[in-house]
């Protein structure tokens, strides 16, 4: 039976899941991880050859091949039954019954479009480079132009990241971001000119309330989501003041905005980041220097939340019902690249909601 649809690896998840062939012969792959469709749910919009670098390996250039070349012939897995298109349904307008509601359009894609030279002749230091946001935004700068110092704790992602774009300027310093010598590396590896910082680097609680956050979880998360973000910021800011130009964005949070988005720690050391953002943008804003944040929504990131309470898992699993779908890192790159270029000009102090309408909830 042929399929309704020419199924290809271009097609966007819904429309394998939706489609008459294709939908049976993706929850059979589904079935076998132990999965079923409702874990697709936040990528539908996607094209299913994402899958490839979403899962890290799990899904297949080979895996895809397959899938198109079985929806092609038209091959739906024994005990599954393929829709007729209509779904089988009667006229029952004329018995007194609604008729069936005509299926809703999928929202297209969203496509990255490089801008070329946007970064032409800038330096730009991008923390947390190695993977997720971080190297999303490093990878914009670097195929738009810059020049990107990029930082991270793991060498390994540093190099992976680095053969990726063989033929971008991009210089590789590894290190932890709350430690004073991998500061003073970072900045003497940009050089005498650093147009632009981009604070990615971060970690997530542990979902704890503060009547059981630990003393550790709330040490470590703000050592690296605000003492690290503000050390670098400090180490930047005299060589912008002397070339009277530069753009820093950090990353906050949907959890600087509300109190529902994670734990105490959390939520607290992204509140300081957005305090950070505004009062450096009103003391360097006459010195030429802007200053911002972006509060990311759900992003598909290598950072994963944990649940370590029972009340905290309670409280944030019920604000995340109303979570939009989550986006890839390259969505977020592009709102940051924004504020780090010149098309950024008249915008300072601010902390954009990059989060597909979640703040508007």
């Amino acid at each position: 039976m042929p399929t309704t649809t020419r199924l290809t690896g271009d097609s966007s998840i819904g429309t394998w899941l939706d489609d008459p062939i294709g939908g049976p012969i993706m929850n059979e792959l589904l079935a076998q991880a132990g999965q079923n469709a409702s874990v697709m749910k936040p990528v539908r919009r996607l094209a299913l050859k994402r899958l490839i670098k979403l899962s890290q390996g799990a899904f297949t250039a080979e895996m895809i091949d397959d899938l198109v070349a079985r929806a092609a012939a038209g091959e739906v897995p024994a005990g599954a039954e393929a829709a007729t298109g209509d779904g089988g349904a009667t006229d029952d307008a004329e018995h007194g019954a609604p008729a069936a509601e005509t299926p809703a359009a999928e929202t297209p894609e969203w496509v990255e479009k490089v801008t070329d030279g946007r970064f032409s002749g800038k330096t730009v230091i991008v923390t947390g480079a190695g993977s997720g946001i971080g190297r999303a935004t490093a990878s914009r700068i670097a195929r738009e132009g810059g020049r990107v110092i990029a930082v991270d704790i793991s060498r390994e992602r540093l190099d992976d990241f680095v053969a990726e774009l063989p033929d971008a300027q991009i210089v590789a310093v590894t290190g932890d971001i709350t430690d004073e010598a991998a500061i003073a590396a970072i900045v003497a590896a940009a050089g005498d000119r650093i147009d632009g910082l981009a604070n990615v680097a971060g970690i997530m609680d542990d979902m704890t309330p503060v009547h059981e956050v630990s003393d550790d979880v709330w040490r470590r998360v703000f050592a690296i989501n605000v003492e690290g973000t503000m050390k670098l910021t400090r180490a930047v800011i005299p060589t912008m003041l002397a070339q009277a130009y530069g753009s820093i964005v950090n990353i906050a949070s949907e959890a600087a905005l509300r109190g529902s988005a994670a734990g105490a720690a959390y939520t607290a050391s992204k509140h300081a980041v957005a305090g950070l953002t505004k009062s450096s943008a009103f003391m360097y804003g006459p010195s030429g220097i802007r200053v911002n944040a972006v509060a990311p929504g759900p992003t598909i990131t290598n950072i994963e939340a944990r649940f370590a309470s029972t009340l905290g898992a309670e409280r944030v699993q019920l604000a995340m019902t109303v979570l939009p779908d989550p986006v890839e890192a390259d969505a977020l790159a592009a709102s940051i690249t924004f504020l780090l270029s010149d098309d950024g000009v008249n915008v300072n102090g601010v902390v954009l909601p990059s989060d597909g309408g979640w703040s508007a909830v």
